[in-house]
């Protein structure tokens, strides 16, 4: 890790972070600066007592290193996303790995964002409030704004947060579900990749185009019978994307 730099005084935040990373130097740092924000951590060194805490408690930010013993951050990650109570929690995945491919990945499991190690605490902690704003600026399952959309056996409803397709209720992670309704209420509208990141992320992290990319292969994995032919949210080459017409 880089030497620290102290983070810029802003107003002290509040929280649980489940922080999930096996060097313990690296973890004794990550939770000594997020209780310095006001944060309460619980820490642990390995990804299966990683996955039974997610399971059992609720959390507000999960820190998860992707190389772990035992059960590596992709799979905590995955499991986190499709079983547990803490589906919908942001989560910072914290690599050593610095090929795009790895990044990726980190992503197509769940991740909200990541952070290349070696890295410097202003970046992790800049990282950190803008997950918590978010989330805090639209809690799970808190009433939302708009009319439900309903294209044909597809309904997403912003009051509610959910999604279904046919009769099957689809779990989507705060991103996922904003990108969605997005596309859904302007229907045949085109949205650039750089609008899509301003519109699901915000101007607050270090999301490239491709991570835009990677929210849409997430989405459609969950609302299209074909992945690969999707019938609701279509690629517009060179631009973006926009939602079927009709």
């Amino acid at each position: 890790m880089t030497p620290l730099d102290e983070p810029a005084l802003e107003r002290p935040i509040q929280g649980r972070v489940l922080v999930v990373e096996d060097d313990p130097n690296i973890r004794d740092l990550v939770v000594l600066h997020l209780g310095l924000e006001g944060l309460t951590t619980v820490a642990v060194g390995d990804g299966s007592e990683a996955l039974r805490l997610a399971k059992a408690e609720p959390f507000d930010l999960i820190v998860l290193d992707v190389m772990l013993p035992g059960l590596d951050g992709v799979t905590v990650c995955r499991a986190i996303r499709r079983d547990s109570m803490n589906g919908d929690v942001p989560i910072l995945m914290l690599t050593a790995r610095r090929d795009e491919s790895d990044k990726v990945l980190g992503l197509e499991s769940g991740a909200d964002d990541y952070v290349t190690k070696p890295f410097g605490v202003r970046e992790f902690i800049a990282r950190v409030r803008a997950l918590l704003r978010r989330r805090a600026s639209r809690p799970s399952g808190a009433p939302g704004h708009g009319h439900p959309v309903v294209v044909g056996t597809l309904t997403v409803d912003p009051a509610r947060r959910m999604a279904r397709i046919d009769t099957r209720d689809v779990e989507l992670t705060a991103n996922e579900f904003e990108l969605l309704y997005l596309l859904a209420s302007n229907k045949g509208i085109v949205f650039s990749r750089e609008a899509l990141m301003a519109r699901v992320w915000g101007n607050e992290t270090h999301i490239t185009e491709r991570s835009v990319d990677t929210l849409v292969k997430r989405v459609r994995k969950k609302i299209e019978v074909d992945a690969a032919e999707p019938r609701f949210i279509l690629t517009v080459w060179g631009t973006g994307y926009k939602f079927a017409d009709g």
